[in-house]
């Protein structure tokens, strides 16, 4: 699994995959050793089977939640640099529509 190291230095997405990855993974392994083991051994692998499921979807909630934080820290920044800016905003809007135009009508 991806240490803490790693993963502050790689994007949320990369590091969500990178987590998911190594927990199913992980949780393969487990389940194709219970598949073959019986009694107490079994039960074993499939719990820290579980486990690794466990800590992929902990990984999922996280990096969503981070996303969603970043999200919303970007709408609330645009939102007050729009609000002291309009008109700039507004040229800002225009040229991005006249480009998207100018692409679009080439094809």
């Amino acid at each position: 699994m991806a240490t803490r190291k790693q993963i502050a230095t790689q994007s949320p997405g990369d590091a969500l995959i990178e987590d998911l990855k190594s927990s199913l993974d992980q949780a393969e392994k487990l389940l194709r050793e219970a598949a073959d083991a019986t009694g107490e051994k079994a039960a074993d692998l499939r719990a820290r089977a579980l486990k690794a499921l466990d800590q992929g979807r902990e990984a999922l909630s996280e990096t969503q939640a981070s996303l969603m934080e970043q999200g919303r820290k970007v709408a609330h920044d645009t939102d007050e640099y729009v609000q002291a800016n309009p008109w700039k905003a507004v040229g800002i809007a225009g040229v991005a529509g006249l480009l998207l135009g100018a692409l679009l009508s080439r094809r």
